[in-house]
């Protein structure tokens, strides 16, 4: 049964007969594994890969694309694998199936991590082939149009995805109606009430505005057959997106948006474009500063028109985009004309190697990036570019982000000229290196063999890639140097603890090391050096496995705490310990040491685990105040309040943080206090000082939570 496909035939007449009968093996393929599965509409499931696969016709995609838009759900909802339709397809099909198909399967620790990785995966299969990304495109297109059925949460979630990452790269890749498309349904299922109140607005003011539109539209025409340029001239809407983003970033009402309309005039070769330039500007007059050449300076995506605004009747701005009939077909299809138009244009082969481009530094991200959220900020920052084209010493136009900088540029022109660039020169003068480029600046680095990235460069950078190669040098030197420095810090703890100890042997330091969930001593000795790890924690715990293992058990002595080693050692927050507190030491392989008081109730079921603990002592002299709550029930009485926060003073100390519970009817209240004290005697001072109140009725410190049940373990 075959009918569905019937619908998707016609528009498949591109294509040889031997491929469509390809393309209806996939189908079946599909219609099979789907079967008995629907849509959230109640439609049949098959109804969307069918949908998806008319999208990719509509651009003239190949078979083997269409095939793979058919099949691309298929590994992710059925039973069916990749290597089924290896078999039944070939290794292309599988492979672009596979590069659109989500890791829903993997366990993830939240879902913006799930969403990143997802991310990263289909980019980096797009680098591959950049044919997968156009599937995705489609795919999403098609279930944004039919996305009245979700949830309103999920219709959110999914039109912010839209907004922040497939719009902007189906406007990366050229497919600009795809790219408004996607924009305006994203508008729409993210804020839909400003989405009806805009839309309503428009079509109202269609009406106001048509005679206007009408009348400038025929200006056009007969200036332009009156200079004997050929031309076609269409008058277009701005998409609803648009206006709404225009209103935002100038802080506009709808009233004070005048360039709602814009023309379009398509004519025959490049000369053509610039006399019509000529003869509009002889026709209105110009805009100072509103004149945009991308035919000299084509955008990254390979987009090319004369972009003018000009004073229209009666002072009304409009817009006019001038371009030939190629470069019309090339801004509506980007990177999809490759396929539906078959030729040898250069402007399409500048296409292709321009968006090679940008998907091969994807990939030189993704080496310098395995945390999967830190690579998708990056992608964020490269898909809204909004260019601004420099030139090299040699001439060569480069596109980089606005507001990119001297050290953008440099990594931008070659991973090592960013690593060791010392100065610039702007237009032949030497300028800071966080100086922001300006369109037209000539632009040469001065470098340095021996120089490096500083870590200062990362508060003005911003593209990607510079952003992600400074991290990961600033990273991996970093490392090397706190390995180093913990290595030596933990030997004169070995040292310290036991000096006759012999060297532990590598099953000591495996068994060490895989506690703290970690792969080579390296990482243990960077973590040491960095301050995560305090290295006395790490020599008791060596010295106690080592003991062990041979049948002698070490007895090293208690480590000694101040309460001010930093990241290394932490202050439980649900015991606030205090010195004078008898005390255990809590080692958090993230943390480093964490210190609870004895009695702490929240580690009552950790108690039980020896090798989770470490005896630990407060130093004689910490020298510092620590926090400690107290409970105290006093009468309900004109300025009590005041009366125990002066006491507590007069003990020498400071409150922190005040807290008050009250019941109805009741003739006491509760307060809480988080005061400074340096040991328990001083506690117990203050404690004694609120006693001798006569409007103190009880008074108590509190450890784990205010209602007195215990806290997780902090």
């Amino acid at each position: 049964m075959t009918h569905e496909f019937e619908s998707l035939r016609p528009l498949l007449a591109y294509l040889p007969a031997s491929e469509i009968l390809a393309i209806e093996q996939g189908y079946e393929f599909s219609r099979h594994a789907h079967e008995g599965q629907f849509r959230k509409s109640g439609e049949p499931y098959i109804s969307h890969p069918l949908a998806v696969a008319g999208i990719l016709a509509g651009w003239h995609l190949d078979a083997q694309t269409l095939c793979a838009a058919l099949l691309h759900d298929v590994v992710e909802d059925t039973h069916a694998t990749t290597s089924e339709i290896e078999a039944r397809f070939g290794k292309p099909v599988a492979l672009l199936v596979e590069g659109v198909s989500k890791l829903d399967k993997l366990s993830f620790e939240s879902e913006q991590h799930a969403q990143a990785e997802n991310f990263r995966k289909m980019l980096l299969a797009m680098a591959q082939d950049v044919r997968v990304i156009l599937v995705k495109l489609a795919d999403r297109l098609h279930n944004m149009h039919t996305m009245g059925a979700m949830p309103p949460e999920k219709r959110k979630r999914i039109a912010k995805e839209t907004l922040e990452i497939y719009a902007p790269i189906a406007n990366r890749l050229g497919l600009h109606s795809v790219y408004q498309e996607l924009e305006d349904l994203g508008f729409r299922y993210l804020h839909p009430n400003r989405y009806q109140v805009l839309s309503k607005a428009v079509k109202a003011a269609r009406g106001n505005r048509r005679e206007l539109v009408d009348k400038v539209k025929i200006a056009i025409q007969e200036k332009l057959e009156l200079c004997k340029i050929e031309a076609t001239v269409t008058g277009r809407e701005k998409h609803l997106y648009s206006i709404y983003r225009k209103m935002q970033e100038k802080n506009l009402a709808f009233s004070e948006v005048f360039d709602i309309y814009g023309f379009r005039v398509v004519v025959r070769d490049q000369p053509s474009s610039y006399l019509a330039l000529g003869a509009l500007h002889a026709l209105y007059k110009p805009i100072p500063g509103k004149f945009k050449d991308y035919i000299a300076i084509p955008k990254a995506n390979g987009y090319q028109s004369l972009h003018s605004i000009l004073f229209g009747p009666n002072g009304t701005p409009i817009e006019v985009q001038i371009r030939t009939t190629d470069m019309n077909r090339l801004a509506e299809s980007g990177v999809a004309s490759h396929w539906m138009y078959k030729s040898a244009d250069a402007a399409l082969n500048d296409v292709q190697t321009r968006t090679h481009r940008w998907l091969q530094s994807l990939l030189d991200i993704q080496a310098d990036h395995g945390d999967s959220p830190e690579f998708l900020e990056h992608i964020k920052v490269d898909l809204f570019p909004d260019e601004v084209y420099v030139f090299t010493p040699r001439g060569k136009i480069l596109a980089l982000p606005r507001g990119a900088t001297a050290v953008d540029f440099a990594f931008a022109v070659h991973t090592d000229v960013g690593h060791r660039c010392i100065a610039v020169k702007i237009n032949y003068e030497l300028m800071p290196l966080r100086t922001q480029l300006r369109n037209g600046d000539h632009v040469e680095i001065l470098t340095d063999p021996h120089a490096s990235p500083h870590a200062a460069w990362l508060n003005f950078v911003v593209t990607g890639k510079a952003r992600s190669h400074i991290r990961n040098y600033l990273r991996n030197t970093r490392v090397e140097e706190a390995a180093a420095l913990g290595e030596r810090l933990l030997n004169h703890a070995l040292a310290a603890l036991n000096p006759d100890a012999a060297e532990p042997d590598p099953a000591v330091w495996d068994r060490v090391v895989k506690d703290y969930g970690l792969q080579t001593r390296q990482e243990l000795f960077a973590g040491i050096g960095l301050g995560r790890k305090l290295p006395l924690v790490v020599a008791h715990q060596l010295l106690q496995v080592q003991g062990t293992q041979s049948g002698e058990p070490a007895h090293p002595h208690a480590i000694s705490i101040r309460g001010t080693e930093g990241l290394a050692v932490e202050l439980a927050q649900c015991c606030h310990p205090i010195p004078g507190d008898p005390i255990l030491g809590f080692i958090h392989k993230d943390r480093g040491l964490i210190i609870h008081t004895h009695d702490c109730p929240s580690i009552r079921a950790f108690r039980t685990d020896p090798d989770k603990w470490l005896d630990v002592e407060w130093e004689a002299e910490p020298g510092r105040s620590f926090p400690v709550t107290i409970k105290v029930v006093v009468g309900n009485q004109r300025g009590v309040l005041a009366k125990v926060a002066a006491a507590i003073a007069e003990q020498g100390s400071n409150i922190g943080n005040v807290s008050m519970e009250e019941e109805d009817g009741s003739p006491y209240t509760v307060l809480f206090f988080t005061v400074q004290v340096e040991n328990r005697m001083h506690l117990a001072r203050v404690m004694r000082g609120l006693r001798g109140l006569p409007d103190v009725v009880r008074i108590f410190r509190v450890k784990g939570r205010k209602d007195g049940r215990a806290a997780p373990p902090q």
